[in-house]
């Protein structure tokens, strides 16, 4: 009796001595895989501030085509619509305008607003030897050049020094204050563009008197920054009756809301027009005798019209950007002066 009772007591003892050592395996193989777990999450914070620190120019870059494009078909109208398209970027006369231009292909609206206004400047007969034209907001342009070349005279006008720097234009070179500024002699040699181009400033809210009697006038992107829409709208309807002869051609792009026709930025440095609001500007326009191209939205049509950029604006394609809380991308108008 006793004999069993020992030997319980026994097997009790070593079963505790045994649990104990298991107990204290397991303890260990915790603490271990604890110190494991601390060096990963530590590895993987430093991992995360690296990406967080990438520039953006570092990450891959999406497929863009780039031309020759294969066509199965005739090419239609060109730019048949007044907003930035990716089909216009597949029509061969993009690339015709910008062997004009001597500037590379990329699908940024930018150039669509170039392509846009040349092309409808050259469709309109009135870039020829001897006609005057008139630009707003000239920056960096290789527009006078190109049109110097075709034998224009070309006024270059940007906005007076202290509005370029106050507005930060001049900072991102987007404002020209010398004719050297926009002297491409990869477009025309330099002394016929010296012959044929003036410089002068131009507040486009208060256009000068002497700036009158224009075969052709025309700006990229330009009204969206006088201040509020109306001041935007006025400048345009001033283009076209102060600074053209009767049967002149005015070409004028600007930002285009593509998110709503209700909400938009009505006044501030940049404004955006709603098709509302362009839409009015036609009318008006007409009502006052003068001729102008229908305003129509381009319809997406390609992958490529649904990429939309971000801050910092890097990336191509550059067709249409987030802007504060909006779609953004570039319309024109195309007016002739009827009296």
């Amino acid at each position: 009796m006793y004999q069993a009772v020992l030997d319980i007591q026994h097997s009790l003892s070593q079963f505790a001595v045994s649990a104990q050592s298991k107990n204290e395996r397991h303890q260990a193989d915790i603490d271990s895989l604890a110190e494991r777990i601390a060096r990963l999450e530590s590895t993987c914070r430093q991992l995360l501030e690296r990406v967080e620190q990438e520039p953006r120019d570092a990450e891959p870059p999406s497929f863009v085509p780039v031309p020759p494009f294969t066509r199965t078909s005739e090419p239609g109208e060109f730019m048949p619509f007044s907003t930035c398209s990716v089909a216009d970027f597949y029509h061969p006369r993009l690339l015709e305008i910008c062997a004009m231009l001597n500037h590379h292909f990329v699908f940024h609206r930018k150039l669509w607003e170039w392509v846009f206004v040349i092309h409808h400047l050259l469709e309109s007969g009135k870039v020829k030897p001897g006609a005057r034209g008139l630009v707003f907001g000239v920056g960096s342009e290789r527009l006078p050049a190109l049109f110097a070349k075709l034998g224009a005279q070309i006024v270059a006008t940007d906005a007076p020094e202290d509005i370029g720097e106050s507005k930060g234009w001049k900072a991102t070179g987007q404002h020209s204050a010398t004719l050297s500024q926009i002297r491409y002699e990869d477009i025309v040699d330099g002394s016929v563009f010296d012959e044929r181009v003036s410089y002068e400033t131009c507040d486009m809210n208060h256009i000068p008197d002497h700036l009158r009697d224009f075969d052709f006038n025309w700006s990229s992107c330009c009204f969206e920054h006088l201040g509020n829409l109306e001041a935007g709208k006025q400048f345009v309807i001033n283009a076209v009756e102060k600074c053209l002869r009767v049967g002149g051609v005015a070409v004028h792009t600007t930002e285009f809301n593509l998110t709503s026709d209700d909400d938009t930025l009505e006044s501030g440095q940049t404004v955006l027009y709603r098709r509302r609001d362009l839409l009015d500007l036609v009318g008006r326009l007409r009502s006052r005798g003068h001729d102008v191209r229908p305003f129509v939205v381009a319809p997406d049509s390609h992958p490529l019209d649904f990429h939309v950029d971000a801050p910092p604006y890097k990336s191509i394609p550059h067709l249409k950007l987030a802007y504060e809380k909006y779609v953004v991308t570039s319309a024109g108008l195309v007016v002739t002066r009827g009296r």
